[in-house]
């Protein structure tokens, strides 16, 4: 069952999401913080921003860190037909009877702006690196400290039976932005 603010409100107070905006903040900015359904992510400003400069082949088993400029910035913009690499400013605690899938923001969906997400997995912790691709054959300028991604959550009846911290999980407790990892 999709859960609404008053039980992310809840869940929030337990530690699941650090720093909580309890109302959904928009004046002057790509809103984030607390939503009917879900809750709106803010980008750090810290970017890895993907180049082209040396050739390197995207390889998630052996990723060359040769392949992106990294920047710290309010700004940010992502060459065309190009993607960058940032963290959600929020830490995430995902409970173990608990999934959430983020979706893009419609303001930046709109402007050819993707962003990407994998899952947050049941007992998952972490800041939450987030994929944001310009589809557009022009720059395109990202905000930090704004709105990035709506993560809808997921309640089950029960818990699952091995959670992502069970498993001992590749990206558990990151923080940062983390790249590929096998």
């Amino acid at each position: 069952m999709i859960k609404p603010d008053w039980w992310i409100r809840e869940m929030a107070k337990k530690g699941m999401i650090e720093p909580f905006e309890e109302r959904l903040v928009r004046e002057g900015v790509i809103s984030y913080g607390l939503s009917s359904f879900g809750y709106d992510l803010r980008a750090a400003p810290e970017w890895k921003i993907f180049t082209n400069v040396f050739s390197t082949v995207v390889d998630p088993k052996g990723f060359d860190p040769k392949s992106f400029v990294e920047y710290e910035g309010e700004e940010v913009i992502i060459p065309p037909n190009s993607f960058a690499l940032t963290r959600s400013i929020e830490y995430i605690r995902m409970p173990e009877n608990v999934i959430a899938i983020a979706l893009d923001k419609s303001t930046y969906a709109r402007c050819g702006i993707v962003a990407n997400v994998t899952p947050l997995e049941p007992g998952w912790e972490g800041h939450v690196t987030l994929e944001i691709s310009n589809t557009t054959p022009l720059p395109a300028k990202i905000y930090a400290n704004e709105g990035i991604a709506q993560v809808i959550f997921f309640e089950a009846d029960e818990e699952c039976l091995t959670s992502y911290a069970d498993k001992k999980g590749k990206y558990q407790a990151q923080v940062g932005v983390v790249l590929p990892r096998i």
